[in-house]
């Protein structure tokens, strides 16, 4: 998580427990930086945050004012500030259903999409290129979800991408050999689907889950 990200939730934790309460003014910037142990971008950024959640109302001249009404927080929010376990699993249950509905609903369209994602993947490992490696790899998946045909398991797997390009970011020392190691299983996931064989999608999937790939 962003530096900036932990300071929000920080504040967010001190509106709650009303230190902060609803209505009256935050504390200029220097004591915000005092109080967190952070610089001024960070402050202004994780501010900027809050006032587009709702949680913050920034007029200029007037200061930053902290709202009279917390809205709800947002799946992304929850997902941040959750526990890696718990995302984990919740992301687990989430692969095994869409891949299972994507054998079943996917269109030709959707199969090409697919195909594109994993094609780049290919590339950027060759070029060993690991960002696009990550942004091929979400791709890929997301694709999947998108061919399950249900929309809100859709929407939710897309708000797991932010945690699965942090997962990826924290195992940087291993270069693009995460995503060289596993193309196979991702080509065979893809044939799998293509197929309409679900046993052997599904199967696929729980080895790529299993070994966190």
């Amino acid at each position: 998580m962003r530096l900036s990200d932990q300071i929000s939730d920080k504040i967010r934790d001190d509106i709650s427990t009303g230190t902060f309460t609803p209505g009256t003014l935050m504390p200029p910037e220097p004591e915000l930086m005092e109080r967190y142990g952070v610089g001024r971008s960070t402050i202004r950024e994780a501010i900027k945050a809050l006032s587009i959640a709702g949680l913050l109302q920034v007029r200029q001249g007037r200061g930053t004012t902290v709202a009279q009404h917390r809205p709800a927080e947002t799946i992304d929010s929850k997902l941040r500030r959750a526990d890696l376990d718990e995302i984990n699993a919740a992301r687990s249950f989430l692969d095994r259903e869409i891949v299972a509905l994507a054998v079943k609903n996917r269109d030709a369209d959707q199969l090409q999409a697919m195909k594109e994602s994993l094609d780049k993947r290919k590339q950027a490992i060759q070029h060993e290129d690991r960002a696009a490696c990550m942004d091929a790899d979400i791709a890929f998946h997301v694709a999947i979800a998108r061919a399950s045909g249900n929309r809100v398991l859709a929407d939710l797997y897309e708000g797991f991408t932010t945690i699965i390009r942090d997962f990826f970011s924290r195992r940087e020392e291993r270069g693009i050999g995460l995503f060289a190691i596993s193309h196979h299983l991702h080509e065979d996931l893809y044939n799998a689907i293509k197929d309409g064989k679900s046993k052997q999608a599904q199967a696929t999937m729980q080895k790529i889950l299993d070994n966190n790939y």
